[in-house]
This record gives structure tokens, sequence and C-alpha cells, in this order.
């Protein structure tokens, strides 16, 4: 195999060489720079490369030389709290060696070749292992970082021991085999399962529209779309701070570098709920802001997908946030066309939807190599141009995701956050999860989602007659069935991330605060057949008690008195 050769052509981050015979996907150094690219066409004796890096002054002429290898993630202690590049380069590394500007050409290692980690092996010498099982464990900060055989590798453990050791140093020997505690993976090949299992168990977010309307499953995917400050990034940190999953992984592809500066500022800060610990304990964040190479925006989202499985492997349910794959589908766009391959749909390539369908299909819920189980849930933010949800990026995006939430402008105009539209988005695990919610929640947890979704339904319809006639023409039944949608959509459906009772809820508590709602419903329409006027129905007292409750700190012990002064309420309106 040829190492060794030349720059033919130059068109931005698309270079072709001459000279080498590299396979699909080798990495290769560019030019006199070494920059770092990736082989992703050959013909005949040219060879395609997309440069991770801005090729400004490269010219033909300047050496091309080929690694061998693909891109590859470094995975092992040391990846948690940190904030990587598209290629897994450590930025505070590259900041503290050049600054606030990273040069070209610079590379550092994903993982810190210096610091020793404390390794307890729970194997011993003489003992059969197999691929993936767990051999020993180190303390990454609060976790437990779980060291596993790598994936082909299998026999008898011909020595192992404990002590303080670097992520290169051989810590055991496996039917001759070296293990250390990083392994290397290519970031575009799943890393394999012994089976994957039915998406029956929910991601519980906390968030009531979420959980109760729309929820997701573990090992799901889950698309949210929706124009310019409708509240992406704050659901997404929402989902990051709250959802019981153990490791969060958050891509910042391609978004602009105001909104990624905000994550990294207020990640650190945000605390974890579960520990009390910064949050970012237990998150990896990938930084590839808008201006940054474009070629490297393509493969961040591998990078992170790659470091998603391997916490997976150890039998983590990780929580993995992509902001956002339109960002990541433009540089799609610009290389196909300066690769001059024929354009689709709005200029994106033809196998955009192949691409976005690799990415989320590797979401899984599953029996690992090493038995045991372990989940990666998908949320892609999607940001369509102008808010228009019918673009290529979008369509595509809801042909493979099973969840749909659907952030609208309109309802970010009238302060309702989150800004879910409840009459467009949409479930479809909705069936499989019945049976968790009737056993962990409530027996009628599901009918009471559906009787929900009926009222907000009945209101949208509502709605179209009140704009022509007014309210006031509407028969008395149907008034109290706008009263209701109301409480649904202000009590239940709004929450406030910044409110510090209200930004988490709980399944049994979303359960008791839609089973009040109800409770009302019922009692308003007897009200009505006993003679009451609506407006008295209207101006019950508990009921503005239910809507002030979600604030109070002693908030269950206020749900119970709401129960009580409902029926004091209502008994005295003849009920």
């Amino acid at each position: 195999m040829k190492k060794e050769g030349v720059i033919y052509r130059v068109a931005g981050p698309v270079v072709t060489a001459v000279g080498i015979s590299p396979k699909m996907y080798d990495v290769v150094q560019v030019g006199t720079e070494k920059l770092m690219g990736e082989v992703i066409k050959i013909v005949g004796d040219h060879t395609i490369i997309q440069v991770y890096e801005d090729t400004s002054g490269v010219r033909p002429g300047e050496p091309v030389s080929n690694t061998g290898r693909p891109l590859v993630a470094e995975l092992g202690p040391g990846l948690l709290s940190s904030v990587y590049d598209g290629i897994q380069r450590p930025l505070p590394v590259l900041k503290d060696t050049m600054g606030d500007f990273i040069f070209r050409g610079v590379s550092a290692p994903g993982l810190d070749r210096e610091k020793k980690w404390e390794f307890n092996p729970i194997v011993k010498k003489g003992d059969n292992v197999s691929a993936g099982q767990v051999i020993g464990t180190v303390m990454e900060g609060t976790m437990e970082h779980r060291i596993m055989v790598p994936p082909k590798i299998s026999g008898k453990v011909e020595s192992i021991k404990g002590g303080s050791f670097n992520v290169e140093e051989t810590i055991a020997v496996i039917n001759g085999n070296d293990i250390a505690m990083m392994q290397k993976w290519p970031v575009r090949v799943p890393r394999p399962v012994k089976e994957k299992f039915q998406p029956d168990i929910p991601l519980v977010t906390g968030q009531r529209v979420l959980d109760t309307m729309f929820p997701l499953a573990k090992g799901g995917a889950a698309a949210i779309p929706g124009g310019f400050g409708t509240g992406k990034t704050v659901t997404q940190q929402q989902l990051a701070k709250w959802s019981d999953a153990e490791i969060v992984v958050y891509i910042g592809c391609g978004e602009r570098g105001n909104e990624m500066t905000e994550v990294l500022t207020e990640f650190p800060h945000l605390e974890d709920p579960k520990s009390g610990n910064p949050l970012m304990n237990r998150t990896v964040l990938i930084a590839n802001t808008s201006n940054m190479p474009v070629a490297a925006r393509e493969a961040s989202v591998y990078t992170g997908m790659t470091i998603a499985e391997y916490y997976r492997d150890m039998g983590y349910n990780v929580s993995l946030m992509a902001d956002s794959t339109s960002r990541w589908a433009e540089a799609m766009r610009e290389i196909s066309s300066r690769l001059e391959e024929m354009p689709g749909e709005e200029g994106y390539p033809a196998y955009l939807a192949g691409r976005l369908s690799e990415f989320y299909e590797r979401a899984c819920r599953c029996k690992t190599l090493g038995n045991a189980e372990g989940s990666i849930s998908v949320i892609g933010a999607v940001s369509p141009p102008g808010g228009d949800l019918s673009e290529p990026v979008t369509q595509n995006t809801l042909r493979i995701v099973r969840v749909f939430w659907a952030l609208d402008t309109k309802l970010r105009e009238r302060r309702h956050f989150p800004a879910i539209n409840w009459l467009t988005s949409y479930s479809l695990y909705d069936k499989q999860l019945r049976a968790w919610y009737s056993s962990n929640v409530a027996e009628d947890f599901p009918a009471l989602r559906e009787w929900a979704m009926q009222i907000l339904q009945k209101e949208s319809e509502l709605q179209e007659i009140v704009q022509l006639v007014g309210s006031d023409a509407l028969p008395d039944e149907q008034k109290v069935t706008l009263e209701v949608s109301k409480m649904i959509r202000e009590i239940f459906l709004q929450q406030n991330a910044y409110h510090p009772v209200d930004t988490f809820c709980p399944m049994q508590r979303q359960y008791t605060v839609m089973k009040l709602i109800r409770k009302f419903s019922d009692l308003a329409y007897k009200a009505l057949a006993a003679g009451t006027p609506v407006t008295k129905i209207a101006n019950v007292q508990a009921k503005q008690r239910l809507a002030m409750a979600k604030y109070e700190q002693n908030i269950d012990d206020e749900y119970k008195a709401v129960d009580t002064d409902l029926d004091k309420e209502f008994a005295g309106l003849g009920v």
C-alpha cells in the first residue's frame, strides 16, 4: 500500500490526492501542516479526502500521507466531564497550549496519557472471560467506570494486576493479548451487542407534557424540531438534567458560538439532582460550532454516538442529545456539492435519509456482550429554516424516529413553555408503554391520558366556532369543556423549568394532578346537570388552589387539600 502521495486538487475542505492507495474512510494527513482528513471517495488513482480543518493556503503538489486507520474514538477513563471538538480533540487542552484560537494541524489525544487511575480487578488469573465482560473498575469522579474486555478478544486471563495505571499501561493479559484501560473504536462502526430488547420502559424525564402525553422509551429516538427561540436548548437541558439516564452525551453540532458558550458555561453549574454534584461529572460535551470546519461537524455525531455506545456496554442508560441534526445535514450538503454529486431535494445529497437512519438506528436498549442491560436514547433537535417542518431534514427524520415533539412559535408567543404543540406532536411508543404505566403508576393512567387528549382535541374544534360567533353562543356543556381544557393546558402542560419545585414532576405526581383535573371535570358536569350556572363552576376556589399548588414546597399535602376542597365546594353547589 502506498503511504505517500501529493495533492492534485483543492476545493474548500475537499482535497483530491494522487499517489496513495487507501481504503474508504482511512484517515490521512494533508499538506505540509499535516491537516487531518478522511477518505470519502476513490475514483481510479484519485483519492478524494474531506479535511477536518480549514484548507486556506493549501496548494497542489503538497504531500499527502495515509495512516492506514479509520477515524477512531479513544474510549476509557477520563471521558466524563470532558469537552471535545468533533474529532475528539480535548478543547481545554488545546486552549492551554495555544490560547483561544486553535491552530491548524494540531492534535491532542482524546484521553490524558499522564493521569493515573486506580484499577480494581474483579476477575483473577486463570479465569475464562468473554468479549465485553467487565474485568475491573475505576472510579471516574462519582461514576464507576467498568473496564471491559475489548469486543473481539476472549479466553483465559494469563495475568491481571490492581494498582495505579495510565490508560496505555497493560493491566491484564488475556489469551496472549495485552489489555489496557483504553479501547479504540472506529466511529462509523456500531459497537456489537448480544440482543436488542423491545422499547417497553419509558425514559422518565419529569416533564409532564413529555412523560404523560408523548413518552419516549429507553433505547428510543425522538426528534424535537422548532424555529428560533422556541426552547429546543432549554428542553434538551431539562432532559439532560432530569431524565433517568446515568450518562449524558451532548453534541453541539454546528450551533452558533454564543449558544454553545451558554451550554459550556451553564452545564458545569447545573447541579445533578441525583447526587448533588455538578451535572458535568456524568456528561461528555462535544462542541462543534458553526464557524468550525464543516467536515468535522459531519464526524461529530459519530464520535458522540461511539462514546455513548461505550457507556451503554458497561450497563448504563445513556441519554444522547444532538443539537442540531440540521447543521449536520448542511455539512453533508456542502461536502456533497464540492464532490459534484447529483443533488437531491433542496440540494441535500440523495443519501441524506440513509445517513440519518444510520445515526438514529444506533439507539437501542439491549443485552450487551458482557450480559448487562444498557440503553442509548437519542434526542435529535432539528432547526428547520423559518420553522418549516416540510423541509427534507425534518421529513426524513420523522420517517425514522417514533417520537415527535413539535415546538410551536405561537405557543412561545403566548409564553406557554415547554412550547410543545399537543395537537401535532405524537409518540408511537404509547401502546408498548401502557403495561409499564398501568403497573408502575396507576391502572387507569393510560385511560386518563386518552381522556386528556380527547378534551384538548375537542377544544381545538370548539375554538374555530368561538372565533366565528364568540364563546357566549356555546352551550353550557361546551363552556365547561373549554374550562377543563384550559386547566389541562395551564396547570398540567405548562411547566416552569426555572422554578425549584415545578422543574421536575415525578410520575406519581403527574397522575395526581391529572386525576384532580378529571375529578373537577366530572363534578362540574354533575353541577351543570343540577342547574348550577357555568360562572359559579368556573369560579370554584379549589380550581385556583390547584393551579398554584405546583409551586408550593409542601406540594403533595397541597394536592390532598385540593381534593378535599373540591368535594366540599361542589357539595355546596348541590352535587
